[in-house]
């Protein structure tokens, strides 16, 4: 219905439909403004505000000026213990970022007569207290080999997850990857930065660029985008949603019967990362190559490197 609906109004069968005025679409633009204007947030962070906190203003009722002078800490703590209730684990840290920036910005705007940003209780995380489950190399060529490259989806996963295992880089980087990133004459491949990093130029093997070619002719629909891979199904577009690839990669790993306890395109970071600690590289070469700025980033990788670690424990008396 939602194509039908698109092809009406393109060709004048079917006006428009105003957008809807919702009681909080007024203060929700002036916030949404504010990060792209004043904190030059990317547009893909920008939506991820609007989406979690159009379900806060929702609770709030109407009018929303007057319910956010009225707003207490207890409304707001018993709004966030809801979504440690009934989210997946990693949502509750993303509403706590969002509604404490929007109560900062209340408080500018005079829309909240009191700071209320300390209702909102810490989640308590312990820097480095996680350890990378990264993909080895037979279940990466398991997967790849489980891939039909006789179909054009076929030939866009196989590119992009024969470009995660080997150069490492986010999801994000590949669906915002573009076909001027490609230096076919030098052989040389730029993936533009992702969360706050920077971009990372390495060179363009003969193996990726076989199967970028491949894709390129055989497999990506003509459309007028620069994005380098695009949706397989009309309309053709870009790879927008920011779960799209991890998801495609978690699909074609069960397909290979690869199970991680977080399969995804993560899953080929952690994996590219822990090659090149098995090899010796030091922490700077694999911070450069995974695009990180800040290399105590890069130390998270030191509790998968077995070499090292086994060099550590002192012998244990005996009884």
């Amino acid at each position: 219905m939602r194509l039908l609906i698109d092809y009406l109004s393109q060709h004048g069968l079917l006006a428009t439909p105003p957008p809807l005025d919702t009681p909080y679409e007024e203060v929700l633009q002036q916030y949404l403004d504010y990060l792209r204007c004043e904190r030059h947030l990317s547009e893909t962070t920008v939506t991820t505000h609007r989406r979690y906190l159009i379900p806060f203003l929702e609770s709030l009722g109407t009018p929303l000026e007057a319910q956010l002078q009225q707003l207490s800490p207890e409304q707001l703590l018993g709004y966030f213990t809801q979504q440690l209730h009934d989210s997946a684990p990693s949502v509750p840290r993303m509403v706590q970022g969002v509604l404490r920036r929007f109560l900062r910005f209340c408080l500018h705007h005079g829309y909240l007569e009191r700071d209320l940003e300390a209702a909102i209780p810490p989640l308590r995380h312990y820097h480095l207290g996680t350890v990378p489950h990264g993909i080895d190399t037979e279940g990466a060529r398991k997967t790849l080999q489980c891939i039909d490259r006789t179909t054009a989806i076929g030939r866009r996963d196989f590119a992009l997850i024969l470009m995660l295992h080997t150069y490492g880089v986010r999801g994000a980087q590949l669906r915002a990857l573009r076909l001027h990133d490609i230096d076919w004459r030098q052989s040389r491949i730029r993936f533009p930065a992702a969360k706050g990093g920077k971009d990372v130029l390495v060179p363009l093997t003969d193996e990726v660029a076989q199967s970028v070619v491949d894709y390129l002719r055989h497999g990506r629909p003509q459309a007028p985008y620069p994005e380098v891979f695009l949706t397989a199904q009309p309309p053709f577009r870009p790879l927008r949603c920011a779960a799209t690839v991890s998801l495609r990669v978690a699909q074609r790993m069960r397909e290979a019967g690869v199970e991680l306890p977080r399969a995804g395109s993560h899953s080929f970071r952690h994996g590219f990362a822990t090659r090149l600690l098995e090899q010796g590289q030091s922490m700077k070469t694999i911070a450069d190559l995974l695009g990180h700025r800040n290399i105590n980033t890069t130390f998270i990788y030191t509790k998968v490197d077995l070499t090292t670690l086994r060099q550590l424990p002192l012998d244990w008396p005996e009884a």
